[in-house]
């Protein structure tokens, strides 16, 4: 009974210290947005590369808010990325056949960051399928690139504006 007794206490603090140290961690999310043109001169049934502005991040304010810093974070994922139509606002996505979104920076290889294939809706929004891959250098740096690659499977008569927008989940240690 006793040896029992003193399994089960070893057991538990075990447990709680390792409880002690998940609670240590923070977990934050951190949101961005990019703007997407397609030329209403897309090719059909063809990829087409789009090259977007670089993104200018908020993470040193969002971490310093989240009182942790960039050399705390321990992982960083996409947790959703919703592309929506902004102009025109009567246009849908019945246009798109499929769409892939890649970021990159200056001191970082470019990694796909969520994309959606086999585009069957006539909505003017999409939920895009996230990578699991960990994004903590493309997040903790001043700015990234965001390039699209689109197929369109409809000729658009014009331009069409898509805003992306990103929500990203942080895990770090506090100050």
């Amino acid at each position: 009974m006793k040896l029992k007794f003193i399994a089960l206490t070893a057991f538990l603090s075990i447990l709680l210290t390792s409880c002690d140290a998940v609670d240590d961690l923070l977990t934050f999310n951190i949101s961005n947005e990019a703007s997407i043109k397609i030329k209403s001169t897309s090719p059909l049934n063809l990829p087409t590369e789009i090259i977007t502005p670089e993104v200018t991040t908020n993470s040193s304010a969002e971490f310093e808010n989240n009182k942790t810093k960039a050399s705390l974070v321990k992982d960083v994922k996409i947790r959703s990325l919703k592309i929506s139509i902004s102009d025109p606002s009567d246009k849908t996505f019945t246009f798109l056949k499929s769409i892939h979104l890649f970021i990159s920076t200056t001191d970082s290889d470019e990694i796909e960051l969520a994309y959606q294939d086999n585009i069957n809706t006539s909505s003017n929004m999409i939920d895009l399928v996230c990578t699991d891959k960990k994004l903590d250098q493309y997040i903790k740096a001043d700015k990234y690139k965001i390039r699209t690659q689109v197929t369109l499977k409809e000729t658009l008569t014009q331009d069409v504006t898509v805003k992306a927008d990103m929500k990203f989940k942080v895990t770090a240690d506090p100050f």
